[in-house]
């Protein structure tokens, strides 16, 4: 295998976690207005622990990304 096919292949494997983090910021906010529309008065209290979940799930696809930067740019 050439080297430059298999950057292109750990690239492509490095941004997997995009995909995951697409599915988990749709879970995270699809469950938080499930919960604030039955309990609206409980929402205020579930907001920062939705923040800190939505800031740790975007982390993790932007590390991925920034990893398959690296694979592609610097190897």
């Amino acid at each position: 295998m050439e080297a430059e096919a298999a950057k292109l292949i750990g690239a492509g494997l490095a941004a997997i976690p995009l995909a995951g983090a697409g599915v988990g910021l749709g879970l995270i906010f699809g469950n938080f207005l499930s919960g604030a529309f039955r309990n609206p008065s409980a929402a205020a209290q579930n907001q920062p622990t939705m923040l800190l979940a939505f800031a740790l799930t975007e982390f993790t696809g932007l590390l991925g990304f920034a990893i398959a930067m690296i694979i592609l740019y610097t190897f």
